[in-house]
């Protein structure tokens, strides 16, 4: 979470949000394929994913995340947004698919496509309500 948070910190310090966004998303790719062996381990454990879910830090740092990527209001078209993003990066860092390519060509797709999600996630929220927490 300290490594994620200080991508995010670094993407909050760039001039514009277009810039907060490539910085972040190339951020958010480097550490994935950096640690792409433990990430599986990681996201395949239920006690791991139940703990982050329910973890004030965790829900934080991403309403920081969704915030750069999206901006405005952190409702649930941003939290999806956010969620969509980051399962996309994660699940393909240990995809069986990807398990023969090499680091730096797993980067350099990875932040192909996803340079190409982020206009998508670029428009106002449409019928975007701010998420309340029970």
């Amino acid at each position: 979470l300290a490594r994620l948070e200080g991508v995010i910190c670094a993407a909050e310090a760039e001039p514009s949000r277009a810039r907060a966004r490539k910085a972040l998303v190339t951020g958010m790719i480097d550490l994935a394929v950096a640690h792409r062996r433990t990430v599986s381990t990681i996201l395949n454990d239920p006690v791991i994913v139940r703990f982050f879910a329910e973890h004030e830090s965790f829900r934080h740092v991403m309403d920081r995340m969704s915030r750069v990527l999206v901006g405005g209001n952190i409702g649930h078209e941003a939290h999806v947004s956010t969620a969509m993003l980051t399962a996309a990066i994660s699940g393909t860092v240990m995809h069986p698919l990807v398990v023969g390519l090499d680091d730096e060509t797993l980067r350099s797709q990875l932040q192909r496509l996803a340079e190409r999600l982020l206009p998508a996630m670029s428009s106002k929220p449409k019928q975007s309500q701010p998420e309340t927490r029970n």
